[in-house]
């Protein structure tokens, strides 16, 4: 959790219901609020010119979504789109930094969830950037279960549908299913009950 929900509610935070498929703001949109999910999944997205989506993250319980983007007062460069039904505190952004000045060790914890965001950015830009797809789709599966305990081969089952992995690596859908068919012929990953364990 990048900020203990007791602070954001007593600086005034309320809780906000979406459904699947809602839209909790949109690119080119200012940022006037800081979110974090309470319950379920949302999707940072964009789409390029030629209308394919590229998934920037998923977002899940706990973490916040566009919280850099209070400080630079740039509008947003994604969208973020409830893939479920989704509980998320929202808590407005001169609320928001009076709380900060409040409690100023909460800027640990708020660093600390930057970081956390700008590693993955690099890791992600890193795997992207190869032309090979084996290594785009290696990249966000490497990434994802560098943050479990159980490093054990195959004891990770991945949370994304193949469709989400290709989003998230700019892959089509097709390349993406390719990829994965042949991992798992050479014993990287194994799929059971369609669903993908790394």
């Amino acid at each position: 959790m990048v900020i203990n929900e007791k602070f954001l509610l007593s600086a005034g935070a309320e809780v906000k219901e979406y459904n699947s498929g809602d839209i909790i703001f949109h690119d080119g949109a200012t940022p006037h609020y800081y979110y974090q999910i309470i319950k379920g999944n949302v999707k940072l997205n964009n789409y390029n010119k030629e209308g394919k989506e590229l998934i920037q993250k998923i977002i899940s319980e706990g973490e916040s979504v566009g919280e850099s983007l209070l400080f630079t007062e740039k509008p947003y460069p994604m969208d973020a789109i409830a893939l479920e039904p989704c509980s998320v505190l929202r808590l407005c952004r001169n609320n928001f930094f009076s709380m900060l000045n409040i409690y100023p060790q909460l800027y640990f914890d708020l660093c600390k969830g930057l970081s956390d965001c700008l590693y993955y950015q690099y890791v992600m830009l890193e795997a992207n950037s190869s032309q090979n797809p084996s290594e785009r789709i290696m990249g966000v599966l490497g990434y994802l279960k560098d943050s479990k305990k159980d490093q054990s081969q195959f004891s990770f089952r991945i949370p994304f549908t193949r469709q989400q992995l290709a989003g998230f690596t700019g892959l089509c859908v097709e390349t993406a299913i390719r990829v994965i068919k042949d991992m798992e012929k050479k014993k990287i990953v194994r799929i059971k009950n369609r669903k993908i364990y790394f």
